[in-house]
């Protein structure tokens, strides 16, 4: 998962992989014109870099879509929007903690990203590229407690490594990872980025003790926003490699709505309350208390702070972060990789994955574009 260079001869074996697996049969023969076509720019069509880039965030928001269906079919709203599972009143209780409108919140993003990924796909078939299926992929066993669909999924939920240091990431006005990127920013809890925890119940027997079950929604508090700051970050840093200016409208356009994800659930896991789970312990501190406390880590200041950006000759500003282009679309795999998102998948699944995010950051923006 850490390289940026694919061997060619392992990139011919996994393009036949793709060919083979990405969509199924009646989307392919709507998308009939071949890749290497997909350079050319009459008639409306992709470049290869701006088809790579969709189909790279395609199959990102399939997997996010993925994580959040898991989330509200236990603790969010089924209904004809969102449908799939029953709910689980004790799971959803302890979410409530954080925020009576946690349910309604759960099942907007899913409804969401929802919407992401399939706009997308319909898009690049829209325009005679390929799109992207995972459907090959859906093999992980999820939650069996009362409420969950029980159906196979593509990511894992039960055995998370958060990294939780982009709470002083956002709070920090000394320190821009893409001018510092050697600078390492303190966690917010640590203990989650020490460990394989739970973000929702993994059968019945996570719904006790009491403490327990806070736990594994506190973790699903922090881990909703470690989720939603990857999508918020990543848009941007693609958007500065694409040609079109109407896949610069998409990805401008989509992107702001993860950003708004990411702000809600920031808000949400500064509710968190204190605790140590009894039968792990894992230790949620008061953030707003020593050893934690001040400006790094005020629960209350949810919007960026001022830092450096682009040269440190300029005057501070409020923005998003990181947003280096270079290395995004692998970066952000490994991310979800590391915190254990794809415990459980094939290895076809990450050379698959892999070669997505490598297609993606080699797309070079061409210069004249203006469809």
């Amino acid at each position: 998962m850490n390289e940026t260079r694919i061997d060619s001869g392992l990139r011919t074996g996994r393009r036949s992989f793709i060919s083979k697996g990405l969509a199924t049969a009646s989307v392919l023969s709507a998308a009939s014109v071949s890749l290497a076509d997909s350079d050319k720019h009459d008639n409306g069509r992709l470049t290869r870099g701006d088809a790579a880039i969709l189909r790279f965030l395609a199959a990102a928001e399939i997997l996010e879509t993925d994580l959040w269906v898991q989330y509200n079919e236990l603790g969010g709203v089924q209904d004809s929007e969102v449908p799939g599972g029953t709910g689980n009143p004790v799971y959803t209780a302890k979410l409530e903690v954080l925020d009576e409108d946690m349910p309604q919140y759960i099942h907007d993003n899913t409804e969401d990203e929802f919407t992401h990924e399939k706009f997308i796909n319909a898009y690049l078939v829209s325009k005679g590229a390929m799109p992207v299926s995972l459907e090959q992929f859906r093999v992980l066993q999820g939650s069996t407690a009362t409420g969950s669909s029980g159906k196979p999924r593509l990511t894992n939920l039960m055995q998370l490594t958060l990294d939780t240091s982009w709470w002083t990431r956002y709070r920090s006005r000394a320190h821009n990872p893409d001018l510092d990127p050697g600078f390492v920013f303190p966690q917010a809890v640590p203990g989650l980025n020490k460990g394989q925890f739970p973000a929702i119940p993994r059968t019945n027997a996570d719904l006790a003790p009491d403490d327990h079950i806070q736990a594994i929604a506190n973790t699903a508090a922090f881990h909703m926003p470690t989720i939603e700051q990857g999508g918020n970050s990543l848009y941007p840093s693609l958007a500065q490699r694409v040609s079109s200016v109407e896949v610069l409208r998409i990805l401008l356009s989509i992107g702001p709505t993860e950003t708004a994800h990411f702000q809600t659930w920031h808000d949400k896991a500064g509710n968190a309350p204190p605790l140590t789970d009894p039968t792990n312990g894992l230790v949620f501190p008061d953030l707003n208390s020593p050893p934690f406390g001040g400006e790094d880590f005020q629960t209350n200041l949810i919007m960026p702070e001022p830092c450096p950006f682009l040269s440190r000759t300029l005057p501070v500003c409020s923005i998003i972060r990181p947003t280096e282009t270079k290395g995004a679309a692998v970066g952000t795999l490994k991310f979800l990789a590391d915190m254990g998102l794809f415990i459980g998948q094939s290895r076809s699944f990450f050379e698959l994955m892999q070669d997505l995010a490598a297609d993606a950051d080699r797309a070079r923006r061409a210069i004249g574009r203006d469809d």
